[in-house]
């Protein structure tokens, strides 16, 4: 069977300057994502429409809290927040460099929120992946970073995908005892197909991938066979995740930055690919 090839339908106007993160949670409207450097989370609503919550100069990436609420990485930090986002928490600076800002991330199947950084300037080196743990506390998981960013477990828990994009790969760490070890190459992508960038983890355990520059997501199997590519009509894609009811529909991330908005005009707009497959439940922060 050859690399089966699908089309997503755009679902919202061109509403991010820079969407990232997509997160879909039963206990709010559904499914949220950052417009990340105007500070914003958005979340879709019935008929397409958009509502927009600021949290901070930068919105990262987002995930709930078990029990209720949302935790968030913010420009140089985390924060917590109740589920309307009006009162957000932060945890206090986790550097003071202005010139780097938090970009990625996700939670593991004991409940800590990891968010990698990156230099604006995209600095080789420059980043870090950051775990917070429950009681608030958060440390360095990965030094050397340039640009973290998608990270995701498998449906078993025993292992994780991670993107450091300027690489061009997806890595696979097995998962013991609540660390991330024996880090090895899932996949290259050829730079002329785009630079990885987000990714989600379906429920057979395949890896979807969404490419920048390249107009599309993905799909590998756990062995790193290209089983689908799911195009877009715009090059900066940059995240996808499973929502709705069933977690049957791919929802897909873009940007405009560096974009030629005269051809393409729906950049920044949210995708869908109905049907895609089955997901996985977003794991949640646990706080104490």
């Amino acid at each position: 069977m050859g690399v089966r090839r699908y089309r997503a339908e755009q679902i919202t106007e061109a509403c991010a300057e820079h969407g990232e993160g997509p997160v879909w949670h039963e206990g709010w409207p559904g499914l949220r994502w950052v417009d990340m450097l105007a500070g914003d989370v958005l979340t879709l609503l019935p008929g397409g429409t958009v509502r927009r919550a600021h949290v901070g100069s930068v919105a990262a990436a987002l995930r709930p809290r078990a029990g209720g609420g949302a935790v968030l990485a913010v420009e140089r930090g985390f924060a917590l927040a109740e589920d309307d986002l009006a009162d957000v928490r932060p945890c206090g600076e986790l550097w003071a460099d202005p010139g780097v800002r938090m970009n990625e991330g996700g939670c593991d199947p004991h409940g800590r929120f990891y968010c990698g950084s990156m230099a604006y300037a995209a600095t080789p080196g420059a980043g870090r992946l950051y775990r917070l743990d429950a009681s608030g506390h958060a440390e360095v998981v990965l030094d050397g970073v340039t640009i973290s960013n998608g990270l995701a477990w498998s449906p078993d828990g025993a292992g994780a995908y991670y993107v450091d994009t300027p690489t061009q790969c997806v890595d696979a760490f097995a998962y013991r005892d609540g660390e991330l070890t024996d880090r090895r190459r899932l996949v290259r992508i050829d730079p002329a197909l785009g630079a990885p960038d987000g990714l989600a983890v379906d429920a057979e355990g395949c890896v979807w991938v969404a490419l920048w520059g390249g107009a599309a997501v993905h799909r590998y199997a756990p062995d790193g066979g290209l089983l689908a590519v799911v195009e877009l009509p715009v090059p900066r894609v940059t995240a996808c995740t499973f929502g709705g009811s069933d977690l049957a529909d791919l929802y897909i991330t873009t940007s405009r930055q560096e974009t030629d908005l005269r051809r393409h005009p729906e950049a920044g707009a949210l995708f869908v690919l109905r049907d895609a497959g089955r997901g996985l439940p977003v794991l949640p922060y646990a706080t104490t």
